[in-house]
């Protein structure tokens, strides 16, 4: 079947993919350096403050495993961005044309229609969330990834593969709902002129960037408290919201922000901007 005579939501979900799949190639370096400082023991003397920073971690991963060290776990991430950014965008433009039709949503609607997407997304996709998480912390010896879901289900049973479904859930819901708000609202406060000129797409990223760092923020304890739960699977959520307290404090449901902000407001950023463009080029509104 050609594209041009596939359904809408075919095409949405292709976008999507095709999206997704440059976004997790760019940054997936972010992702790992995220979820080693988020899984860091803190092995420092009393009295010390245990603070690693991103670019140790960095230089840390890049010496004792090179490089290419640095995309460990590439392939879970495009098994999972690649259907799950498609799955995501797919759902997102059918609820928004059964729901919105041919008119712009408002806030409330926009958070709506974000949270359902990526509810849908993330419950489907949270094995593979799960293989990823375990892959980038370098505490498992996994080969590939159907090979981790096999040892997984073997040894701790399926479902430890949706380990952390609430706090990935408490992530990633609000996050996608507070971004296309504010993404489809900053987009449609811009002038016309540049909405209409070839300049869009820079714009539009802007508009994903700013986006991004306060939905990234905001969303930053549920992370550090998901890639715990994923890691340590005998940990319950409440659990781990508990060790991550005792252990390191407030500061400790915030590592790895940096990294996280980066990766996650530059992939979506990319991710919509490119979305856009190629439903636009096959005569679709997104």
């Amino acid at each position: 079947m050609e594209l041009s005579l596939a359904h809408p939501a075919i095409k949405a979900f292709m976008c999507g993919s095709l999206s997704g799949t440059c976004s997790t190639l760019l940054f997936q370096p972010l992702d790992l350096v995220k979820t080693r400082l988020q899984t860091l023991q803190n092995s420092m003397q009393p009295g010390s403050s245990g603070r690693v920073g991103m670019v140790s971690v960095l230089l840390g991963v890049v010496r004792t495993e090179r490089l290419l060290g640095l995309w460990k776990g590439v392939s879970p991430s495009f098994a999972r961005t690649i259907p799950g950014v498609g799955i995501y965008f797919s759902t997102y433009y059918s609820l928004k044309q059964h729901y919105c039709q041919d008119s712009s949503p408002g806030a409330v609607q926009a958070v709506l229609l974000g949270a359902g997407a990526r509810t849908v997304a993330g419950v489907l996709m949270l094995p593979v969330t799960v293989i990823k998480t375990r892959f980038e912390c370098g505490r498992y010896s996994y080969v590939s990834v159907s090979g981790a879901l096999r040892s997984v289900c073997q040894t701790e049973g399926p479902a430890a593969l949706f380990s952390g479904l609430m706090a990935t859930l408490l992530r990633d819901v609000p996050f996608s709902g507070i971004y296309v708000m504010f993404y489809s609202q900053t987009k449609a406060a811009l002038p016309k002129e540049i909405s209409a000129s070839p300049s869009a797409p820079l714009a539009n990223f802007s508009c994903g960037i700013l986006a991004g760092v306060l939905a990234s923020l905001i969303t930053q304890p549920a992370d550090v408290v998901k890639t715990h739960v994923q890691v340590n699977p005998q940990l319950r959520t409440v659990d781990a919201i508990r060790y991550i307290y005792m252990e390191h404090g407030l500061q400790g449901f915030f590592r790895g922000a940096v990294p996280r902000s980066l990766r996650r407001t530059m992939m979506a950023a990319m991710a919509w901007t490119i979305y856009e463009q190629m439903m636009a080029r096959l005569g679709l509104k997104s």
